[in-house]
Order: C-alpha cells, then structure tokens, then sequence
C-alpha cells in the first residue's frame, strides 16, 4: 500500500481541505462536507493545491496506515467534488422499487414490501420501463455509505445461481450453475 500513499492528491478548484491538530482532515467542496479522522502517526500537510501524506518508519503497519488514509481522503476529494452513483437492478417477475421521498418500497417475491428508510445524505431514484428490470440509483458524496447501503438493499434478495433471480449491480457478471437437466446428458 506504500506506492498508493507516496501519490499526492490534486485538489480541484473549489475544494478545500483543512486539517486540524487532533488528525480530523475536512474537505470540503461544492456537493458538501466530509471528515475524516487520520491516525496520529501519519502526517497531512496540504502544499500548492495537493495534499501530501508522510509517514515516520517503514514498517508494515505504518505504509498500511499511509495508502489507506491516502485512499480515503482522495474518496472524500472526489466525493465532494463528483459524487458517487451506484445502479442497483431488480433480476426477477414482479419485482417492483418505487420511493415516496427517503423511502424505498421495494417487491421482491416475498409475501410482503419491504420499506427500506435510506439516511438523508443519498439521494435515490427508481425507474421502471416496461420491458425491462427496475432500476435503483443511488446518489450522494461519502463513497463509504453508499456502498453499504448498496450491500443492505443486495442483502434484501441475494442472487440465485441457477436462474440469476435477485438483486444485482447493474453490470456486474453473476456464476451461474447448471441446472439437474444438464447431468442427464
């Protein structure tokens, strides 16, 4: 990890990042603001629109600590400055998503809707075309929350191998099973 964390990060213009004597790195920018708490060992400096991490030794704890605070401050750079969307999809007959604001309805199969509360900072959106599986998005600057919201609302309606029934990531490639017809053969 120690090649990730000797990278500086380029800062945008109209991001900011301040940090504080306690190891709280805030970033802010026009989608937001986002904190991040650094271990005391590994040092942030800001220099000439780049932010630059040093750590005190070599060892293996240190340039783990060094790539991985590397990485989350540059996620909150971009998160701050970009966004983050994920495309969530609904594989299976009669699955349905509709939101009423921070709350999405979701039909998977079972014999009731789940209501899922989303937190304030993610913004969502469903779409439902004829023809074609409902489709999630899901908004917002702090990479870290969408992700696990993502990972909760997956875990609602796992995906079988054998028809790739369930809730997936739009795109992503599911290892599907032969079915028992295809040992007789």
């Amino acid at each position: 990890m120690s090649r990730i964390g000797k990278k500086p990060i380029d800062l945008p213009s109209g991001v900011t990042v301040d940090v504080s004597a306690q190891g709280l790195v805030t970033v802010k920018g026009p989608k937001g603001t986002l904190t991040q708490d650094v271990h005391p060992d590994i040092a942030v400096k800001v220099e000439e629109n780049q932010v630059v991490l040093e750590r005190p030794t070599e060892s293996k704890r240190h340039k783990s600590f060094h790539g991985l605070y590397r990485s989350l401050i540059n996620n909150a750079v971009v998160g701050v400055s970009e966004g983050y969307e994920k495309k969530i999809e609904l594989v299976g007959v009669g699955y349905k998503a509709s939101n009423a604001g921070q709350v999405l309805e979701l039909n998977l199969g079972y014999s009731h809707n789940i209501f899922f509360a989303l937190p304030e900072e993610i913004k969502v959106a469903t779409e439902t075309v004829k023809g074609k599986n409902p489709i999630i998005t899901l908004n917002g600057n702090d990479k870290e929350l969408i992700g696990q919201v993502a990972a909760k609302i997956k875990s609602l309606r796992k995906v079988e191998p054998y028809k790739g029934k369930g809730v997936r990531f739009v795109g992503e490639q599911i290892r599907r099973k032969a079915g028992k017809t295809a040992a007789k053969k």
